[in-house]
């Protein structure tokens, strides 16, 4: 699998990509050029030049300093709620395609009862209920898009659950735990990675939407999201101040979906077979 997914020139490039954006978070302090948060109103709206690539904005902070901190709230909140996501869903998947009868039954129709709302609207709902907060946007999404990954990672394991390793193990007494974590979670692992993969594109989009609208990230904390709400009155005189985090935005989650198509081919057994 993993030499038929390096044999693949984009998902290297996808794999190259994301991993400079997330190293370049990871060591923003040492890489970016200037204080994300220094104000210089006498600067405000500079050009581009050695002290600011990018230029500066309606306060006079660097761009591109903004954009590389930007990164971390963007890139690593997202990683926090793809893995709240699917971990919850994993639970309520495996519970309710191994389990079945009543299990199940309370599983999807609460799945139903989720999946039956358009998801922003429920984001957006909870956000208001519990408060403006990145932690409140990070647990709505988690509890909205669960139904969706819970369904899928069922279907998956009912797959599984009646093939002869399963079977042989109930007969020796293995309990149910062992049989869930060391049968079925692997059997069901190279769906788990395209989803999770996939699902970090919707985050990012997510996290930097709920921005965007002064529902997530606030200011003066760079966040790409947030970084367009406040370019989006200067977009005509400062245009390289939206056209930036609007670029890293789209390919960041360009390189997430492409990553991930390219992780489903890999896992595809008919392609291995072939």
């Amino acid at each position: 699998m993993w030499k038929r997914l390096f044999q693949n020139k984009m998902a290297v490039v996808m794999i190259v990509i994301l991993l400079m954006v997330a190293l370049t978070g990871i060591f923003a302090p040492w890489i970016a050029p200037n204080d994300p948060y220094e104000n210089d109103i006498l600067n405000k709206f500079a050009g581009g030049s050695r002290q600011f690539p990018l230029g500066t904005d309606q306060l006079g902070r660097c761009i591109l300093s903004r954009m590389i901190y930007g990164i971390r709230p963007t890139l690593f909140l997202s990683l926090v709620t793809m893995v709240g996501t699917i971990g919850l869903g994993t639970i309520m998947g495996l519970l309710a395609g191994y389990f079945r009868g009543p299990v199940e039954e309370v599983i999807m129709r609460a799945v139903d009862v989720m999946m039956s709302f358009p998801s922003q609207i429920m984001v957006f709902a909870v956000v208001a209920l519990l408060g403006i907060d990145v932690r409140n946007v990070i647990m709505a999404n988690v509890l909205i898009k669960w139904a969706w990954y819970a369904r899928m990672i069922r279907t998956n394991v009912m797959k599984y659950r009646d093939r002869n390793f399963v079977l042989y193990s109930r007969c020796i007494g293995s309990g149910e735990t062992f049989i869930l974590t060391r049968h079925l979670l692997p059997s069901i692992a190279s769906e788990m990675a395209v989803l999770a993969t996939l699902d970090m594109g919707w985050a990012v989009l997510n996290i930097s939407t709920l921005s965007f609208l002064g529902l997530g990230v606030q200011a003066p904390t760079p966040e790409w999201g947030a970084m367009l709400n406040e370019a989006k009155n200067v977009m005509t005189t400062n245009p390289v101040q939206m056209i930036a985090p609007g670029v890293a935005i789209v390919v960041v989650v360009a390189a997430f979906n492409l990553l991930g198509d390219a992780l489903r081919d890999a896992l595809d057994p008919k392609e291995v077979l072939s």
